[in-house]
């Protein structure tokens, strides 16, 4: 029995995203949008064609000359951020950081303390962590590097039986030797050869080192020297941390007046999602790296190797670094245990740590811990990690996730930069029918299967049906309506919908063993059996056990589909079925094809116009099977479910999957007498049978 914690429609976990698209200070003419302009603007709410309101992806029309400046300024901001990273690359960091630093200021100034207090502590203590944090580090590398030494007799040991752990000819050891020989080789070729015969070969130069007496002040100069740059940018950035904590709200007021004025809702939105989601991500990644190089150290310590805080310190540190800082923290202490044991069960040890460390963070820690994503897909991650480290070196790499967070949450107010949010982003772009939809046109069962059951961990069957499958064959519909579905096209949306709904039948029998246990359960505990809902807005499905009910397809492949799905939901609920596609009809005629004692029929349209051929097939089914109850399913894509046809035939007409069910299930009776069938007798109309006609009267 599968359990499920949430049966809300599915549509509610697709996008959601703002649908006026309009930039932040225009409207969608172009003009300055102000306030009771966009009150009123906003009301043109544009929905989807068969769910809610969900984000607008247009597809740009201009021409390629009006592309050309936009791509030139792109190029134009690339060029401004790589040769201004001396100046940009301090901002970028003093930004972050203030994003980071932001709640624990406001929290110091709710307890009562002044602005420029609660600022100037929160910076010094930060500032003042990483000093200690930095001079820890530095005084273990330090001890690391002076131990070396001492594992030198390990690690040549080791290398030698490596070299003679090839085969019985010492494998490793010759492709040593012939690598040595190419590399001298190599060497040697701009040298010129000695000729057989000629004299010796002249005496190699020897190297002369001068040593020149040391001056204070220049062995001052050259170990400061180098530390001026770094010292330089470390203040630059608390100077502008500390101002930009202090300005932090006239900072904020003054990029709305800069950028949105005119639209004062959005702008805040905009400001709010990025700091929340850079802050948030910062903070997570901190605790996620402290829940694996605490453990890591104490597990270093335990095995036995030297400078274990070192290791988890700098696991803290380089798991900030996407991709390769994990892998650049787990190689050193590798290499160390590698040095420090003659034999291979601390390198065991070690490697086993960071194995069981790994699958616990990836796993459970992150997944707990990431409530709220950063909005970045993964290979977005890899690309900004790529992009940034091109731009700005390491410090860029350490930066790439926060700062694409940014250009995501930029790409999702300003549409001019729309296309960010879909490249980067980790949200979907389609909606779940229109996933289907096109894996029904591409004719890919297999990945619809995946997908139906990922949703249907959730969900139940008869959700997923009414608001992704039966919709998915409206948007189909309404393709062929427009001339732009072939036949052809239409037989392999039909023969993958039809795989679809036989892979999803093993779901369909766990549902249905799912009601049956409850079933069985009431009536030990002599209580009534609770129908299951649909949703908290949708009336509870009947109960199906004893009925028959017979599905037909209207007037194409799509409707046969359409009713295999209907069938599907009806055999959850206990009910025997049967599916028949439209041709079925056409070729018997309607003649045995219905079993005995079948207490409903339906016959499923998608479309709305097709009036009159379900008043025929409706009428044809009624005289057949004048026992039957025979309804139609005019199946809407819930935004309206108003029929547009009144079927005066039919016992039944509904418009979605729930109300189909609903009067399909019913204990209602059909009407005892069937309409009765006008006959017209044509009367001949010749001339020669009237006047004889009149001659025979007069």
């Amino acid at each position: 029995m599968r359990s499920r914690t949430n049966t809300q429609p599915l549509l509610k976990s697709s996008i959601i995203a703002e649908v006026d698209e309009r930039p932040i200070s225009q409207n969608r003419d172009g003009q300055p949008l102000t306030c009771s302009s966009y009150a009123e603007s906003a009301e043109a709410e544009v929905l989807n064609d068969l769910g809610g309101p969900r984000r607008v992806y247009s597809i740009s029309t201009s021409s390629p000359s009006s592309s050309l400046p936009a791509f030139v300024s792109v190029l134009a901001v690339i060029a401004i951020l790589y040769f201004a990273k001396e100046v940009l690359l301090p901002l970028a960091i003093a930004v972050l950081l203030t994003f980071a630093l932001a709640p624990i200021s406001s929290r110091l100034r709710k307890w009562g303390l002044p602005r420029s207090l609660a600022v100037i502590i929160t910076v010094l203590l930060a500032f003042l962590f990483l000093v200690i944090f930095g001079l820890v580090v530095a005084g273990h590398v330090a001890e690391v590097a002076q131990n070396l030494p001492a594992y030198q007799g390990n690690i040549i040991a080791k290398i030698r039986a490596l070299q003679d752990s090839g085969t019985d000819n010492g494998f490793i050891r010759r492709l040593t030797s012939t690598i040595e020989s190419v590399g001298s080789e190599l060497n040697n070729e701009g040298q010129p050869h000695a000729s057989p015969g000629v004299g010796p070969t002249p005496r190699e130069p020897l190297l002369v080192e001068i040593f020149a007496p040391s001056r204070p002040i220049q062995t001052l100069t050259s170990l400061i020297g180098p530390l001026l740059g770094p010292i330089a940018s470390l203040g630059l950035v608390i100077v502008v941390v500390i101002f930009m904590l202090l300005e932090r709200e006239a900072l904020r007021d003054r990029f709305i007046r800069l950028v949105g004025y005119g639209d004062l809702h959005r702008t805040t939105e905009a400001i709010q999602e990025a700091g929340s989601r850079v802050a948030r991500y910062l903070l997570m990644q901190l605790v996620v790296n402290c829940t694996y190089g605490v453990p890591l150290a104490l597990g270093l310590w335990a095995v036995g190797v030297p400078n274990a805080a070192l290791w988890g310190m700098l696991a803290i540190v380089l798991r900030f670094v996407p991709y390769i800082g994990p892998v650049i923290a787990m190689v050193l202490p590798l290499f160390l245990a590698f040095a420090v044991d003659p034999g291979w069960s601390l390198v065991l040890w070690v490697a086993a740590i960071f194995l069981i460390l790994e699958l616990t963070s990836n796993n459970i820690v992150e997944p707990w811990l990431y409530g709220s994503r950063t909005g970045l897909s993964p290979l977005a991650i890899v690309v900004a990690a790529i992009f940034w480290a091109w731009l700005w070196g390491p410090v860029g790499l350490v930066l790439s996730t926060p700062l694409t967070v940014c250009l995501v949450v930029l790409g999702r107010y300003v549409p001019q930069f729309e296309f960010l949010e879909v490249i980067f982003g980790s949200e979907p772009v389609l909606d779940p029918k229109e996933r289907l939809y096109q894996r029904l046109l591409a004719g890919d069962p297999d990945e619809a299967t995946d997908y139906a059951e990922e949703l249907l961990e959730e969900d139940y069957l008869e959700d997923y049906y009414a608001q992704v499958a039966i919709p998915a064959l409206l948007l189909a519909e309404k393709d062929r309506r427009r001339g732009v579905l072939t036949a052809e096209q239409m037989d392999q949306v039909y023969e993958t919908a039809s795989a679809l709904v036989l892979n999803l039948a093993e779901i369909a029998q766990e549902e249905e063993q799912e009601e049956q246990g409850q079933k069985d359960e009431a009536k030990v505990d002599q209580r009534p059996v609770t129908p299951i809902k649909v949703s908290d807005d949708a009336e509870e499905l009947p109960d199906g056990s004893g009925k028959t009910v017979f599905c037909i397809g209207g007037r194409g492949p799509l409707d046969d589909a359409s009713a295999a799905m209907l069938a599907q939901v009806l055999q959850v609920q206990g009910a025997e079925v049967g599916v028949a596609r439209h041709s079925d009809v056409a070729n018997r005629r309607g003649t045995n094809l219905v079993p005995e004692r079948t207490s409903a029929i339906v016959v499923c349209f998608l479309n709305d116009d097709s009036g009159r051929q379900a008043r025929t097939v409706v009428r044809r089914l009624k005289r057949l099977y004048p026992a039957t109850r025979v309804g139609a399913v005019l199946w809407t894509d819930g935004e309206d479910e108003k029929l547009s046809l009144d079927l005066k035939e039919a016992d039944f007409v509904a418009s979605n999957l729930t109300s189909a069910a609903r009067e399909a299930l019913s204990g209602s009776q059909p009407p005892l007498v069937a309409p009765p069938r006008k006959i017209r007798v044509r009367r001949p109309l010749n001339k020669t049978s009237t006047t004889a006609v009149q001659s025979k009267s007069t």
